[in-house]
């Protein structure tokens, strides 16, 4: 009986299983009925059929979980795409599956377990290596979580809540497939490291293989040098056995050492072979120059140093050690033949000889033993030269001997330069300007003397012979005598511009004078012509080029023209005589003028307004001029001030204030005073106290 209603209990459930739905065939069927007249055929709701067509699956949720936690999947309808798949199942396949629905977990079988389980997939060594490097160099840090009764040990936080998401997935021993990815990620570690070791041994045997390349041109190349160096011993053997045979000439030493040097100039350098061959050759050099006087053959033995010279120091002539080897072996074979020479037979009033050997040697002289030869030889003979030099008795310019060492010497020859000033004013206050010998002996000084010290030799030594003698000068249409002009004409090269437009202006005044007077006497207008021409021409270039000598010729044409045209001429210098006279009488009036109004002014002193305005009405607005100024200057302190007649410096007009001479040069507002040969810029206070001076002297 029990089995009996088992089985009726069976076949009742496998009824209900079966016949689902079909409770409505007892009814009257309104349902359905009115979802046939709303045009329903069967399937989801909905215009496209998009409404479920199973019931909604209730899903048992853990104990006190909140919704969305842990990425808990929620249960969901089902998609329009899943219906029509539903849809087109055979109706023989729906019944098992709405008895699926209803199936526990638990409940699963073990065949359907392994029909779930998920494919693997499998990785080679190759494969993960490919993986990892296309996804990049990865830094592998561990990680220890604490969270648990025990410490895990993690390689990334992928796997940090492993076991959450098996235990929310239902997966079936977790503990056991997190260890499992533990020893897979351990040995996918093991193999990047077995591959990071064989990149660096590969590596390692790349650069062992370069470096054995390296060495082994490196044993080439000592190889090399060391059969090079048997080759260089093999030569100066040789050479040694023909020194000590007395067989070995300096040709055949250069020829030896020369082809060293061309086959071997690495080892030639690193050995020093120039010191070994300068060994050699220093006694045969020693032999060969022993009794030569280089002042009497500058050139013997030229081409052999010179040989030499390639094969001790090189081809560099401006790196010259004193130390080297060509130095050494100059030092001991030529230096000493010119110090011998220059010290006995060579004169310093004859540099020549000197100078040509050091010309012909200039090439292979080296620095330190040229100024050597310099120092020690040229400048002591010059030294005692000038200290014995007397221009009285001299009959050598002390210039063709000393001006050709200016290329070598220049600074040190300054030295010099204050001794020989000396000696040449010492005896220029005898010399008269009729003797040409100054100009020869100074002029080729000027470009070497500072400009300073030129100038003050010739004011004191020449200037005032020539002012004596251009005082002295006559001007003589009828007869002219021109000496005394070409002594100062000569000198126009060698005196300051400055200075020189001072003694023209002296020519130029008593020139104006006779031409002045000569127009005055009804001349030959031809003749006056030619002999204005005449003097332009003598009047050197270089003064011709100046302005101010223009402008005296100028005043001298325009006195012609004026002539010529039958005009008044007027008397060189009697504008300035009447321009003065006309100042004074001005003065006079002004002052007398002054005086009224300061008459007045203390007679109506309450009307102070009326009083100044009548004051600046009398003084007059005019501005006075600088030689206006002066010249009240003078009268207040009781000084005569005039023009000198016929007296010109630089195209200004010279006046006396007192005792001393003046110029004033009204364009600049300046006014110059001759003190010491010169004229220099002064004040009016400084030009009293010249006065006053010059009357203590008097």
């Amino acid at each position: 009986m029990l089995t009996q209603k088992s089985s009726q209990v069976g076949n009742r459930r496998e009824a209900e299983e079966g016949d689902v739905g079909k409770f409505e065939k007892h009814t009257k069927g309104i349902g359905m009925k009115l979802l046939e007249k709303m045009g329903y055929k069967g399937g989801g709701l909905g215009k496209n059929e998009q409404g479920i067509v199973a019931p909604i699956e209730a899903k048992l949720r853990p104990k006190n979980m909140g919704m969305g936690f842990n990425d808990y999947k929620e249960a969901s309808l089902p998609t329009l795409q899943e219906v029509e798949d539903k849809k087109s199942l055979p109706h023989a396949a729906a019944a098992p599956t709405v008895g699926r629905l209803k199936e526990k977990p638990w409940s699963k079988s073990k065949h359907s377990l392994l029909n779930n389980k998920k494919k693997m997939d499998y990785l080679t060594a190759e494969e993960l290596l490919a993986k990892k490097q296309e996804q990049g160099l990865e830094v592998v840090q561990k990680v220890f979580d604490m969270r648990g009764p025990q410490v895990r040990v993690l390689t990334d936080l992928e796997n940090l809540n492993a076991e959450e998401k098996a235990r929310e997935n239902d997966i079936h021993i977790p503990e056991l497939q997190h260890n499992v990815r533990l020893i897979v990620d351990l040995a996918e570690l093991d193999i990047q490291k077995i591959d990071r070791d064989l990149r660096n041994e590969k590596e390692m045997v790349v650069t062992l293989q370069k470096e054995k390349e390296k060495l082994k041109l490196e044993a080439a190349r000592q190889k090399k040098q060391l059969d090079h160096m048997e080759e260089i011993v093999g030569v100066l053997d040789r050479i040694s056995d023909e020194n000590l045979s007395g067989t070995l000439t300096l040709d055949s030493l250069a020829r030896s050492f020369g082809d060293l040097q061309g086959r071997y100039a690495d080892e030639y350098k690193l050995c020093n072979l120039s010191s070994i061959a300068c060994s050699f050759a220093l006694p045969l050099f020693i032999r060969m120059f022993q009794g030569w006087d280089p002042l009497l053959n500058p050139t013997h033995g030229l081409e052999l140093v010179s040989l030499w010279k390639n094969l001790l120091h090189g081809e560099d002539y401006l790196d010259f050690d004193a130390a080297s080897p060509y130095a050494m072996l100059f030092m001991e074979v030529v230096f000493p033949a010119v110090r011998i020479s220059g010290t006995n037979t060579w004169q310093a009033r004859d540099p020549e000889p000197m100078l040509h050997f050091l010309e012909s040697w200039e090439r292979l002289l080296p620095p330190p033993i040229l100024q050597s030869i310099l120092d020690n030889i040229v400048m002591p003979k010059l030294s005692a030269a000038v200290d014995s030099w007397d221009p009285r008795r001299e009959t050598i310019a002390i210039h063709s001997w000393l001006h050709p060492w200016l290329p070598l010497l220049r600074q040190k020859l300054e030295t010099f330069y204050l001794t020989i000033r000396i000696r040449l004013e010492s005896v220029l206050h005898a010399w008269h300007p009729s003797d040409m010998s100054a100009y020869t002996i100074l002029s080729p000084w000027k470009t070497v003397f500072d400009p300073t010290s030129w100038e003050q030799l010739m004011v004191r030594c020449i200037i005032p012979k020539l002012l004596e003698v251009m005082h002295c000068f006559q001007i003589n249409p009828a007869n002219q005598k021109l000496d005394e002009f070409y002594w100062v004409r000569t000198w126009a090269t060698a005196i300051p511009v400055h200075h020189m437009l001072h003694l023209m202006d002296l020519f130029f005044n008593k020139w104006q004078e006779v031409l002045y007077h000569w127009l005055c006497s009804h001349p030959n207008f031809e003749e006056v012509a030619q002999w204005y021409l005449g003097w332009k021409e003598l009047i050197p270039p270089v003064l011709l080029a100046n302005e101010h000598i223009r402008y005296r010729l100028n005043l001298g044409l325009d006195i012609m023209n004026q002539a010529v045209e039958g005009l008044q001429v007027a008397q060189p210098g009697l504008n300035e005589n009447i321009s003065y006279l006309r100042v004074l009488e001005q003065r006079q009036f002004e002052a007398q003028q002054k005086a009224v109004v300061q008459a007045q002014q203390r007679a109506s002193a309450s009307l102070g307004s009326s009083a100044n305005e009548t004051a600046d009405m009398g003084g007059g607005g005019r501005e006075m001029s600088l030689k206006e100024v002066i010249e009240a200057y003078a009268q207040q302190h009781g000084l005569l001030f005039k023009p000198k007649y016929g007296r010109m410096q630089d195209g200004h007009q010279i006046y006396g204030f007192g005792n001393i001479s003046i110029i004033i040069d009204s364009l600049n507002q300046k006014v110059y005073t001759q003190t010491d040969d010169r004229w220099s810029l002064v004040s009016l206070e400084q030009i009293l106290e010249l006065h006053n001076k010059s009357s203590d002297v008097r």
